[in-house]
């Protein structure tokens, strides 16, 4: 089947940035030109709109969402306390469910990708496939000493690769919870299982000053410089958070190759982690992607705010206008984003060749008017959110369409789930 988006303003985030005046046709699930369209067997009027790379959510926790609220406003040790608590009593059912609604919030915000770490993932997985949102899933592991999972965490991953392997928007990776809970044997057994099965490797990385600290307490090393040290940082490794670099732990990072999603709302919320070093990184040539951690802890899955307050956070601490500009940030949620996950040569920007996953932005919405090429992205950045959303794109499928979800139904997903989250709020 081929897909015309016509008369719209591409944003293509190709290396020159264009943004032009185009067509795009889509067929299977590929870009195959982009230019003036004559003819497909279905066309999408994209006048008045835009049409952008699919946002990518570099780092969170889906199923979490039926976690929101759940500790807010409470210290980092409180909201780990509860949340530790809710975790061990969870089920693949609630799993499942909890991810459907995020996935139904992330592609009504035109959010196509994301980056989740759980364990029971392959709830996570039944619910990518029944969506249709792309998943960068990992099964986290850590050490067996500290895990409620039954066997093995990091044969369960293993397993989780194997039987998720191949898929066309389901990309099993390994993930690993943290240093705090992940000795250099669990460390170097994953990167070794990242090898050997070609998947992204993802960690929380110095997310708190108490996680760095305590670490060096007991390795006399800071975490970065100690996963130099141990030969574990890699060009596999995304590292989420990196609240709590320094630049010497930056330049190692950066030559090894590392990755990172920066999730500033998160962190500001939980008062873990005011501002990660993030121009420092990219200056020393790491990929940041953004990513909005789990509900739990920033409430909404929604890239619009993230890249707002992204912008907003650097500039204000660093008291400087220009530090974090918005095609700078824009790129963060798409092409940057893409590299982060070793995609870039299929994601992340509008090319011909590259999967078709796009989102179609109104920009009649008020908060949108005026727009015009010169102000787009600044517009994207600073004024859109997620209901300016008309149309999102995966795989070349049309997985929300004039803002109705095509895939699921969205009215019985959220029921279930206002339902299900009673044994969350109200156990006590």
């Amino acid at each position: 089947m081929s897909i015309a988006l016509k008369g719209g303003w591409v944003i293509t985030q190709n290396p020159n940035r264009d943004i032009i005046k185009a067509d795009i046709l889509i067929e299977n699930n590929r870009i195959s030109q982009i230019g003036e369209i004559s003819s497909a067997d279905e066309i999408i009027d994209c006048t008045g709109c835009a049409i952008i790379p699919g946002l990518i959510n570099a780092h969170t926790h889906v199923s979490m969402t039926l976690m929101r609220g759940i500790a807010d406003d409470v210290n980092l040790e409180q909201f780990l306390e509860k949340t530790f608590k809710v975790d061990a009593s969870r089920t693949h059912e609630d799993i499942e469910l909890g991810t459907k609604l995020g996935a139904i919030e992330m592609l009504r915000a035109g959010n196509t990708s994301f980056v989740d770490m759980y364990y029971s993932e392959d709830a996570v997985a039944n619910a990518v496939a029944r969506t249709g949102i792309r998943g960068f899933l990992g099964w986290v592991v850590l050490d067996e000493q500290f895990t409620t999972q039954k066997g093995s965490p990091l044969k369960n991953c293993e397993n989780f690769i194997d039987h998720h392997a191949g898929m066309d928007i389901i990309h099993p990776l390994v993930a690993l919870q943290g240093v705090y809970v992940c000795n250099e044997e669990t460390l170097l057994g994953a990167k070794e299982l990242a090898y050997k099965k070609d998947t992204l490797l993802h960690i929380h990385l110095s997310e708190t000053r108490k996680e760095v600290y305590d670490h060096q307490a007991s390795t006399g090393m800071r975490p970065a410089d100690w996963l130099y040290d141990i030969d574990f940082l890699c060009d596999k490794l995304l590292a989420a958070h990196c609240a709590w670099l320094t630049i010497a732990e930056i330049k190692k990072m950066a030559e090894k190759g590392v990755s990172a999603a920066h999730c500033p709302v998160s962190n500001m919320k939980l008062a873990s982690g005011f501002e990660a070093p993030i121009p420092e990184m990219q200056e020393h040539g790491i990929s940041v992607g953004l990513g909005t951690d789990g509900s739990s802890s920033q409430n909404r899955l929604d890239m619009w705010g993230e890249m707002k307050t992204c912008a907003l956070l650097h500039k204000a601490q660093r008291l400087d206008a220009t530090v974090m500009n918005a095609q700078r940030t824009f790129d963060m949620a798409t092409i940057e984003g893409a590299k982060a996950l070793n995609m870039e040569k299929e994601l992340g920007s509008i090319e011909i060749g590259k999967i078709a996953d796009l989102a179609i932005i109104n920009l009649k919405h008020p908060a949108m008017v005026p727009t015009f090429p010169q102000n787009l992205i600044s517009n994207l950045v600073y004024s859109c959110q997620s209901d300016c959303v008309l149309h999102t794109i995966v795989n070349g499928n049309i997985v929300m369409k004039n803002g109705k979800i095509t895939t699921i139904d969205e009215i019985a997903i959220i029921e279930a789930a206002q339902e299900m989250g009673k044994k969350f709020h109200y156990d006590e």
